[in-house]
């Protein structure tokens, strides 16, 4: 044999004992286990993160069907990475995102404890509450049309005249960033927004279904007098009607209510106006769970 064609041999065989002497990065396996997401639409996705060593790590992102499945719960995760993990993180995000980085919008968090962490939204790195202790007190009147009585089953106010003088009437806790509240009055099926608000105590952002003949009470709340969308009359009568406090990502996904819907009443079929009715707490059947594997 020539020399050349020996050192030749020689060098492509120390290159491939080279290469092979490289490792592939060991992956595992995470497995989701998660109820109660909901559909985000086209512009929004679910991404989960690892935090390790206190910096958050991707960890797959994945859509959720009109019936609530996941379309992926397993995901391979480098090894070190996810023996290292201390919690897992489970963000809303836009579907075109140029920012690697989580977004505000934690929706679900737990921490491991041996190959599993139940997650929810009560903990510290999610909303940190389960809103079980959330109350409300709404009325029935249309403050805004100047002091006519004709339709006062037209709007509703979140605040309490108990005392003879209106003062706050929803107890919620403060919301971190990337969330914000919302009323509304499902009309005849139909979700109307009356207005997103972060503080019960102050007017929320929106009065477009309201008059201008007098000014609003300072607390969230709407007369649906004008304006009416699509599909309604007004003014409405919001006699068998239901009004609804729900949680809204920040930015907002969809037209409609979240997922997240803490306080829900039933307006009977004969109401009163002016009189304060209690809502009910409806989020332990709506807040999402679950739990992530390892």
């Amino acid at each position: 044999m020539k020399k050349g064609t020996l050192l030749y041999m020689l060098g492509f065989s120390g290159l491939l004992l080279s290469t092979s002497c490289t490792p592939e990065p060991e992956s595992s396996t995470l497995t989701l286990n998660i109820n109660g997401l909901e559909d985000l639409g086209s512009d929004y996705v679910y991404e989960g993160w690892l935090m390790v060593d206190g910096s958050p790590i991707t960890a797959g992102i994945f859509t959720v069907d009109a019936n609530g499945m996941l379309s992926e719960n397993m995901f391979e995760i480098d090894a070190d990475d996810l023996a290292n993990a201390t919690a897992y993180v489970l963000t809303i995000e836009p579907s075109s995102d140029p920012d690697p980085a989580p977004s505000d919008v934690h929706i679900l968090a737990g921490d491991f404890s041996g190959n599993s962490a139940s997650i929810s939204v009560d903990h510290g790195a999610a909303l940190g509450n389960d809103f079980t202790d959330a109350m409300g007190t709404y009325i029935l009147a249309t403050p805004t049309d100047g002091g006519s009585m004709d339709n006062e089953l037209a709007g509703v106010w979140w605040l309490d005249p108990s005392s003879g003088t209106p003062v706050v009437g929803l107890d919620l806790p403060t919301l971190p960033a990337g969330w914000a509240y919302e009323g509304w009055a499902v009309i005849n099926g139909n979700p109307v927004s009356t207005g997103q608000f972060t503080d019960p105590a102050m007017a929320d952002d929106f009065s477009g279904y309201s008059s201008s003949a007098a000014m609003a009470p300072p607390f969230p709340g709407e007369d649906f007098l004008e304006n009416a969308p699509a599909g309604l009359m007004f003014p409405a009568d919001l006699s068998g009607a239901t009004v609804v406090i729900s949680i809204e990502p920040s930015p907002d996904n969809s037209p409609a209510p979240f997922t997240l819907k803490p306080l829900v009443s039933m307006i009977g079929d004969m109401p009163a106006h002016h009189t304060p009715y209690t809502m009910e707490n409806n989020a332990a059947m709506t807040n999402p769970m679950g739990s992530v594997s390892r």
